[in-house]
């Protein structure tokens, strides 16, 4: 498999974490993660193109494109501003002189 990161990453709100789905193996766990009763025609046609991607025959950044409208409309896209990053977490205190 040819190079698969995305150039940004996505975030998916699950229940009690934010996931980050930064490359096409990411998107793979989360297809295969799904609830049964959910796999529509629109999840069959995602995993289709993920996997031509895996292939090399369908463009990465098409996947990406994709995967973030599949999940708006699932409503579990996050927003990268509700994503709490360590940076943020600590404080900027000078341990040195």
């Amino acid at each position: 498999m040819a190079n698969t990161l995305f150039d940004n990453p996505l975030f998916v709100k699950k229940s009690r974490y934010v996931q980050e789905l930064g490359s096409l193996e990411d998107v793979f766990d989360l297809l295969e993660d799904w609830p049964a009763e959910k796999k529509d025609g629109t999840y069959e046609v995602l995993l289709k193109a993920c996997r031509m991607a895996a292939q090399g025959v369908f463009p990465l950044p098409a996947i990406r494109e994709n995967v973030r409208r599949f999940l708006m409309k699932q409503g579990m896209l996050a927003n990268i501003d509700e994503v709490p990053l360590v940076a943020r977490r600590t404080t900027d205190h000078n341990l040195g002189s």
